[in-house]
């Protein structure tokens, strides 16, 4: 049996608020929001270049908490796999379009930016906080 892999983990800021809807039976909840990845690099000047690159992401059945705090400009962590699909536009051409499906969201900041204990958006926390050090005499190095 052949082994593959397909996940992709990214951290960036929402580029617009999620969008949900619902399937026509209610079943299913799918919300959609897109993430900015920056990567930096020296140019052919010596100055520093960024370019920006843009993530769709599909999230389903997500926690209301999740829905309701995917808002423009907020820090991210998603990780999830990568899908290709095919559709025809408006004028018969055939198109790709390639999406992050979303297993896993925390979010990165409080609203007032600064770091915490996260909600992943199946509901259940994970911490991203080291442990307080009160003592930096106990530190081996």
């Amino acid at each position: 049996m052949a082994f593959s892999l397909n996940r992709i983990m990214l951290i960036g800021n929402l580029g617009r608020d999620a969008e949900t809807r619902f399937t026509a039976d209610n079943n299913l909840a799918i919300t959609n929001f897109s993430l900015a990845t920056t990567y930096g690099y020296k140019g052919k000047s010596g100055d520093w270049v960024n370019e920006t690159t843009w993530h769709r992401i599909t999230g389903f059945n997500l926690s209301d908490f999740m829905k309701d705090n995917l808002k423009k400009g907020k820090k991210f962590y998603v990780e999830g796999r990568l899908t290709t699909r095919e559709y025809t536009d408006k004028e018969g051409v055939k198109r790709y379009s390639t999406d992050v499906i979303a297993e896993k969201i925390i979010p990165l900041e409080t609203s007032g930016g600064g770091a915490k204990d996260d909600e992943t958006s199946n509901g259940s926390t994970e911490s991203a906080a080291a442990p307080d050090v009160q003592d930096n005499n106990d530190l081996p190095f």
